[in-house]
């Protein structure tokens, strides 16, 4: 479904060359559940940014169902990153002047869809992750816990084939991000979504069915 062919990136600092990724290989399946593992620097945010079409490696590519990255328009990206792919950042990225609605409808709106699906979607959504009662709260007033929800409720409500989650629980006491690890892995099992997982947390990546570890911009184990 997802497959990584030769994926370098170097990124450049006062005119010093840091190569992050050197010549990584990977392939994800439908429906799997990742985790990827490593140190501070070892590269894994930039692999997952790289995999979620984010970013642009430095030289090899990133194929998803067939389509290599590198060929595709800005607005192919853009439509590729909206309608097939889900995101959950370990900042919450929540407009906390908007409702809790209004910032999980928000990739619904970029996608122009109509009234009617676009509140379906999203209170279904919302009822996924036990928050349709807060639907109409402002997002500033909710707890960490539920930001993160909210973040999950948006990431699904376009029924996205792929979920990426960069330190889902890293704000998050130990109680909260447990639960938020058990939706995420409920929303793997049940629907099927792929679900690719970047953390330091050994518990949660003990819990996917395959842990890629990086180390020094390399892949050592787990491809």
């Amino acid at each position: 479904m997802l497959e990584a062919i030769n994926l370098s990136r170097t990124f450049t600092s006062d005119k010093v060359d840091y190569e992050v990724l050197k010549a990584v290989n990977l392939e994800i399946k439908q429906g799997e559940c990742v985790a990827i593992m490593g140190k501070s620097g070892s590269g894994k945010s930039t692999l997952m940014h790289l995999l979620a079409c984010l970013d642009e490696p430095t030289s090899g590519s990133v194929v998803f169902e067939g389509s290599d990255f590198t060929t595709l328009s800005e607005g192919q990206k853009n439509r590729l990153r909206n309608e097939k792919f889900g995101f959950v950042f370990q900042q919450f990225f929540l407009n906390g002047r908007e409702t809790v609605f209004e910032n999980v409808a928000l990739p619904m709106r970029i996608r122009g869809a109509s009234g009617k699906r676009l509140n379906e979607n999203s209170m279904e959504s919302l009822q996924a992750v036990g928050l349709d009662d807060k639907a109409k709260k402002s997002a500033k007033d909710l707890s960490g816990g539920e930001k993160q929800r909210v973040c999950i409720a948006r990431a699904l409500v376009g029924k996205p084939q792929v979920i990426f989650a960069d330190e889902p629980t890293g704000n998050l006491d130990s109680k909260t991000g447990e639960t938020v690890e058990n939706l995420l892995l409920q929303m793997n099992k049940d629907l099927g979504i792929t679900l690719i997982i970047v953390t330091h947390d050994e518990d949660l990546a003990n819990k996917c069915e395959r842990i890629i570890e990086i180390k020094d911009g390399r892949i050592i184990s787990g491809n």
